[in-house]
């Protein structure tokens, strides 16, 4: 496929930030509620923000200056006064008043009364919590970085966890967190945005759980499909084993109507191929894996029948 190709001196830095807010996404948000040392409260999104460390707990967001006019905002100069915050996780719910929430107001502005957001004591920090959020995370700053003195320089804000707060509605019955229960609001480039309901989530088996054969491994017959994307092969290369022959035979027994499609195709060998490697791709799009495996398998024992016949007829 055709890329275009740019290197980054010749960009503006406005062209910089629009191409790579629109590429780096979707981005997680983080409401961060500040306090300077008057007592003014600020509350702001960032979506130049994750997650980086587990021991200690620490959240990375990034307070950039404007690229309009090379100013600081001001959550980066209240955390300068009072290094303290809350970072909250914002959901479907409260997108459209977390938006609001993201208005240059003036200095002294409290963002929880023009978004219409409710304030809540925090437990361990001096900023307040928005009770609206369903995570909302008490923190201390270590430490922040700042990457450069020019428009767009972003401001590392290391923010240690100290606290947690989690609505107890996103609890299973068996303590664990369920993923589409908090619906999470991710943003892309310019008003774009996505979240993440239930049609939005699917599950990748993790590689570490077991020590996939990888896409090397598998047979020339499966490797070198045109039907078979990238990550098709890197699903059925994911298992630590193919299905045994015996396995396999069973699975045409059950399934003989393979070998009658099989048979009506046996003068078109592409044909063949592709009618078995469309059936395995539709498999693996219904999380089919190891029918998926069995499918294939089936194809590359019927075209071994075929050229063990060839040969024996040429003898």
């Amino acid at each position: 496929m055709a890329k275009k190709t740019f290197r980054t001196g010749d960009l503006s830095v406005l062209e910089m930030q629009n191409y790579l807010n629109y590429l780096i996404a979707p981005r997680p948000i983080a409401l961060v509620s500040t306090i300077d040392k008057a007592g003014n409260v600020n509350l702001s999104p960032f979506s130049f923000f994750n997650l980086f460390s587990v021991n200690p707990p620490v959240c990375v967001f990034s307070p950039s200056r404007r690229v309009k006019d090379n100013t600081t905002k001001h959550t980066l100069q209240n955390l300068i006064e009072v290094p303290e915050c809350v970072i909250h996780m914002v959901n479907y719910d409260m997108v459209q008043q977390t938006s609001l929430a993201s208005t240059e107001y003036a200095k002294g502005v409290n963002e929880f009364t023009k978004a219409g957001f409710t304030q809540l004591p925090s437990t361990y920090v001096k900023p307040p919590r928005v009770a609206e959020a369903p995570v909302q995370l008490e923190c201390i700053i270590s430490d922040i970085i700042s990457l450069g003195d020019g428009p767009g320089a972003g401001n590392l804000v290391l923010a240690e966890i100290i606290c947690l707060h989690i609505d107890e509605a996103i609890f299973n019955e068996h303590g664990k967190i369920m993923q589409e229960k908090l619906d999470l609001v991710a943003r892309m480039g310019g008003d774009l945005y996505t979240h993440t309901g239930m049609e939005n989530i699917f599950k990748v088996p993790k590689p570490i759980m077991q020590q996939g054969m990888g896409i090397d491994k598998l047979p020339a017959y499966i490797r070198n499909s045109s039907v078979l994307t990238g990550n098709d092969l890197a699903q059925l290369a994911n298992v630590t084993e193919m299905p045994t022959l015996a396995e396999v035979k069973d699975y045409l027994e059950i399934n003989s109507f393979i070998v009658d499609q099989m048979d009506h195709l046996r003068p078109f060998p592409d044909s063949r191929l592709n009618y078995i490697h469309q059936r395995s791709k539709t498999m693996l799009r219904n999380d089919k894996l190891e029918e998926a495996w069995l499918n294939l398998l089936a194809g590359l024992h019927y075209e071994e029948i075929i050229v063990h016949e060839l040969i024996n007829n040429q003898l």
